[in-house]
């Protein structure tokens, strides 16, 4: 299966994303971070589906069937609009998430733990043709309130930066689904495909 190169848009996406991500340290990294990969996951499926019929749908509301980070990833990679090494990472991420949220100690990127979880996922996203280039946009950046960039934290980002902008690029290629039979009252009815 061909891959789709990433276009300008996608590349700028991913700067931006970067440099915000520059903000953040620690927990907060870690949080918002995943925050930013639910939100572009939910944002995948909405380019999936039919709108709802109604503005209180709430499908991804905590408490409702979609309103999990693990939930999306089971059904984005059912769906096919993942690969494996996509879901692993983004499961990966979703454990790292809640190993630091209820973390009552100060949590760290660089904690062996950590590293190992991610080890293998940064690997993977290495070969994304955007981290070279946004590992480079990184370096070029000047110090912070918080020092110097450690390696930990610019990995995570470029993690998170590629996932958030991918997904989104593959959102905005994508129409929402109409399946060819919908069952009605009278039966099922054959649907003619739009276009």
């Amino acid at each position: 299966m061909p891959t789709l190169a990433p276009d300008t848009a996608a590349a700028n996406a991913a700067r931006t994303i970067a440099l915000q991500m520059l903000e953040e340290r620690g927990r907060g990294a870690v949080l918002v971070g995943v925050a930013r990969v639910d939100a572009a996951l939910e944002h995948l499926l909405q380019a999936l589906m039919a709108p709802a019929s109604n503005s209180g749908d709430g499908l991804f509301l905590p408490d409702r069937p979609l309103g999990s980070l693990g939930a999306k990833v089971a059904l984005v990679r059912r769906l096919g609009l993942i690969d494996a090494p996509v879901e692993r990472a983004l499961s990966a991420l979703r454990k790292l998430r809640n190993a630091f949220a209820h973390s009552t100690e100060s949590a760290s990127l660089a904690d062996p733990a950590h590293r190992a979880r991610l080890a293998e996922i940064y690997a993977e996203a290495r070969t994304n043709p955007l981290w070279a280039p946004l590992e480079t946009v990184l370096a070029a950046q000047p110090p912070s309130a918080h020092g110097h960039l450690e390696p930990a934290l610019r990995d995570y980002i470029l993690l998170i930066t590629i996932l958030v902008a991918f997904l989104e690029a593959t959102a905005q290629q994508l129409r929402p689904y109409q399946p060819p039979v919908v069952m009605g009252f009278s039966g099922v009815i054959r649907q003619e495909p739009a276009g």
